[in-house]
């Protein structure tokens, strides 16, 4: 009887202290550019840099400049999508319907408060014939 009250004791104490999973946000992915790397090493190819896909995620009241973590195994986005993701410390987790529920980690290098301006640069407009 001691240890069936003792162990509901401890799952409960469980349950209390367990973290609720960081809910995902979401946002549109606007737009990708090529950007160079980071320095290459030792002083190799100056000229010859490789590129690195640079993505603008548009928030509800945020716009993020990501980069992905791991530029060895990147995987490119489509442009237009809606994506969910969470920030773990200086990291944003990136989540799309492609990575069939796998997440992606990304560095974010710039965070710019979402305003009626941003929103104009960040989205191409298209004029019809009438305007």
């Amino acid at each position: 009887m001691l240890s069936k009250l003792c162990l509901c004791v401890v799952a409960l104490a469980g349950v209390a202290y367990a973290k609720d999973p960081r809910p995902y946000q979401t946002g549109n992915l606007v737009r990708m550019d090529s950007v160079a790397c980071a320095a290459s090493e030792h002083g190799r190819e100056k000229y010859n840099k490789p590129l690195c896909q640079e993505y603008v995620v548009q928030a509800e009241n945020v716009i993020y400049r990501i980069r992905p973590w791991d530029e060895k195994h990147t995987v490119l986005l489509l442009v237009g999508t809606r994506v969910q993701f969470r920030m773990e410390k200086d990291k944003m987790v990136l989540r799309t319907e492609d990575f069939s529920g796998k997440d992606r980690e990304y560095a974010v290098f710039s965070v710019t408060p979402r305003s009626e301006d941003n929103a104009a640069n960040a989205i191409p407009t298209r004029l019809n014939h009438l305007q």
